[in-house]
């Protein structure tokens, strides 16, 4: 089985946008009534990824995507609770829905009601509904919910312990992913979202939550950001500060992701990095679409670049399957009990 770690419902029916933008005028006028998502087919669902994620998944030779509300469209610096509340309630039930329809092929990660500096009560309640009530086997967090501001407590800092509490009960695991950057210094894409990617790491270098949360893991996406690049500078660091190697103060709760889009990137990660802290993914219909024209080749296909590794059949096993059955447990009971 190969499983993409890394999916986002880019690709979701019109009223969900619809609804987005009624909150965001209630927002700003208040006498306007709460808004309702409008009624989505089953039908409508199918449509919406049946020739987009799915089709590419099978395409590629993929067989499950591990599925989150779009990204980008999470908007956390939307300081209003409520508002923020019911954001995450309806496109964590659309992800839902497509899981629901299409159960051999996408499993659920939601997405967190966070605010800038906010109470992580609401958070704490979405990710219990949704892994209790909806079967979902992660979450998405956002180390910085204030949008390239960076305004957030660093990820080590008590505030966030109440959720890591939860997480280590419920036994699942989160993907460190901002949102959009409200900050032009730093283009969402080819900048905040590697920004974060190296900053969560570097925070918990600093730390050592691991110490009081030895369960806790985290998927750091987009191969780890700047970090295999620069690992020698994060070794150093460590010992600089005092802090015990990185393959057993961080790595045994930290995973890299192979949202990477090119083969040289691949290569340098593999290795730099133990195969046992590798999940596959693409993160297809996301940040980098099209086709690269040195390869003729789409730039999201990254399990291409894992076969032209020729790893050995352990590692390859690993890399594609077995590291993530292993990161997401409520997924892998999910797919034993199918058999799978």
């Amino acid at each position: 089985m190969i499983i993409d770690c890394h999916g986002h419902y880019t690709t979701a029916p019109a009223a969900l946008g619809a609804f987005r933008d009624d909150q965001l005028a209630r927002l700003a006028d208040h006498g306007r009534p709460a808004p309702r998502l409008a009624a989505i087919s089953d039908d409508a669902i199918r449509e919406s990824i049946e020739g987009t994620q799915l089709r590419l998944l099978r395409e590629r030779g993929g067989d499950l995507m591990i599925f989150s509300p779009r990204a980008s469209g999470m908007a956390h610096h939307v300081a209003d609770p409520a508002t923020a509340r019911a954001w995450a309630q309806v496109c964590n039930d659309l992800v839902h829905r497509v899981a629901e329809l299409f159960p051999r092929h996408f499993a659920g990660v939601c997405q967190l009601p966070q605010t800038p500096g906010g109470s992580l009560d609401d958070s704490i309640a979405e990710l219990r509904r949704c892994v209790g009530e909806l079967g979902f086997v992660g979450c998405n967090l956002n180390p910085d919910p204030s949008g390239g501001h960076w305004t957030a407590k660093p990820l080590t800092d008590e505030y966030w312990f109440p959720l890591y509490e939860a997480m280590v009960e419920l036994d699942v695991p989160a993907m460190i992913h901002v949102s959009e950057s409200c900050n032009p210094n730093f283009h969402a894409l080819g900048a905040h979202y590697i920004n974060a990617d190296t900053t969560a790491f570097m925070q918990l270098l600093e730390g050592d939550l691991f110490g009081r949360f030895p369960t806790l893991r985290f998927v750091i996406p987009h191969g780890g950001g700047a970090v295999p690049y620069h690992w020698g500078r994060y070794r150093g660091l460590a010992d600089r500060l005092g802090r015990p190697p990185l393959a057993e103060h961080v790595m045994r709760n930290v995973f890299f992701d192979t949202c990477v889009y090119h083969q040289a990137g691949i290569d340098l990660l593999h290795r730099v990095i133990d195969v046992d802290n590798i999940l596959f993914a693409s993160e297809m219909f996301g940040a980098v679409r099209g086709v690269d024209p040195e390869t003729g080749h789409h730039w999201d296909d990254t399990k291409r670049y894992i076969d032209a590794l020729d790893l050995p059949a352990e590692a390859r096993a690993k890399v594609l399957e077995g590291n993530t059955r292993r990161v997401y447990p409520r997924l892998d009971a999910r797919l034993k009990e199918a058999g799978l």
